[in-house]
């Protein structure tokens, strides 16, 4: 008798040890950011584990610094200032992505979180001169060293904001200040960065400062449509019909 209660207390034991082995390893394995097979399958309960939320970092343009471009009336006061409008978009595409589930930084023109920023996709929100034009641009870095990626995600801007908005694209007028964009030499090189120019202060003044939420959501579409790409579709095998 005494023996078979020595048996059971030893299995007893082996099988904690393996448990609290197994937690070890499941932390240590997530802690270095380890992919496990089973992350984002349901469990037996119905229940399931979630996948992180997504990390997006807004830049309100000239925030913190300066106002940006102005538009002033016949006396020479100032009636709008483009980091007004920035930080007015910024702010309502920051509520919608939240509310679709993910985490958003918005962060100033210079500010010192920059520094080696690592996100699933950054955009630097401006606005242009106030000028009687319209029309929007976008353009990413020079240098860049993941350049499929920021060409998908200005692939989604030039798809989806336009659609939003009724914006025309005005490419020629994307100067070196925006391809080479001080932000993009300071956050983390596999951080996917784009600058957005929302429009301009004169000619798209009634929807820039009006219609907020519609602006917003046509930068949260070029977002969204980054961050989940479409499934490609398998081709078919040669000789079998679907």
């Amino acid at each position: 008798m005494r023996r078979n209660l020595l048996s059971r207390i030893q299995r007893f034991f082996a099988i904690v040890s393996f448990a609290t082995f197994i937690s070890i390893a499941l932390i240590a394995a997530r802690t270095v950011g380890m992919e496990l097979p089973w992350a984002n399958t349901p469990l037996s309960d119905g229940s399931f584990i979630a996948p992180r939320p997504a990390q997006v970092a807004l830049i309100s343009g000239h925030a913190g610094n300066d106002s940006g471009a102005v538009c002033t009336d016949a006396a020479g006061q100032v009636t709008l200032t483009e980091a007004d409008v920035n930080a007015a978009v910024a702010a309502a595409a920051a509520d919608d992505l939240r509310r679709a589930g993910a985490e958003v930084l918005i962060l100033d023109e210079f500010d010192p979180r920059l520094d080696n920023l690592v996100a699933d996709v950054l955009v630097s929100l401006h606005a242009d001169s106030c000028i009687d034009a319209s029309g929007y641009k976008a353009a990413y870095y020079t240098h860049t060293t993941v350049p499929a990626e920021k060409a998908r995600l200005l692939a989604c801007i030039d798809q989806h904001y336009p659609a939003h908005t009724g914006q025309p694209h005005h490419p020629n007028t994307v100067t070196h200040d925006m391809t080479e964009y001080h932000a993009f030499r300071k956050i983390a090189p596999s951080t996917p960065a784009v600058i957005l120019e929302l429009g301009f202060l004169g000619g798209d003044q009634t929807l820039l400062t009006t219609q907020t939420d519609v602006v917003a959501q046509g930068v949260v579409a070029g977002i969204q449509c980054f961050l989940n790409p479409p499934t490609p579709t398998p081709a078919n095998t040669p000789g079998v019909t679907p």
